[in-house]
């Protein structure tokens, strides 16, 4: 049986949007599609942790196990491109869902990602939202596509 959970692993989109909130705002989109799906927030709040930091606070937090179990990741930030990605917690945990055979969606406040870069992290779809009405309305459509 297929699992029917989402871990929803964004980091903060913008000044007052932190991962948090962006990842419930996704998460009651994906409740509100009604299509039997869970969620399992895993809110990435410090954006900026050097990789050590961050590989030991995904150990913490059990992810490589939670991501197994769910039916899909979906990411979150700011903005993705070939910049900000380099050592991001985003491009880390795309990096790890790819090489668990775990398929991988993207949500992001602009999107500058080259189709070279998006299908090299296996992204599935990459969808753009910017605020809490828009993220929830991504939670929806994700829910649907899963």
């Amino acid at each position: 049986m297929l699992p029917r959970t989402l871990l929803i692993a964004p980091e903060p989109f913008a000044e007052g949007l932190g991962a948090q909130r962006a990842a419930s705002a996704i998460a009651r989109g994906v409740l509100a599609a009604d299509a039997g799906l869970g969620v399992d927030l895993c809110p990435l709040e410090d954006g900026d942790r050097d990789p050590a930091t961050l590989k030991r606070y995904l150990e913490e937090v059990d992810f490589d196990v939670r991501m197994r179990a769910a039916r899909a990741l979906v990411v979150g930030a700011a903005r993705l491109d070939e910049a900000t990605l380099l050592g991001s917690a985003t491009f880390e945990i795309a990096t790890r869902a790819r090489q668990s055979g775990v398929p991988a969606y993207a949500v992001t406040g602009a999107n500058a990602l080259e189709r070279f870069d998006a299908r090299i992290l296996d992204l599935q779809v990459i969808l753009e939202a910017r605020d809490t009405r828009a993220l929830r309305r991504a939670g929806e459509k994700l829910a649907k596509l899963v």
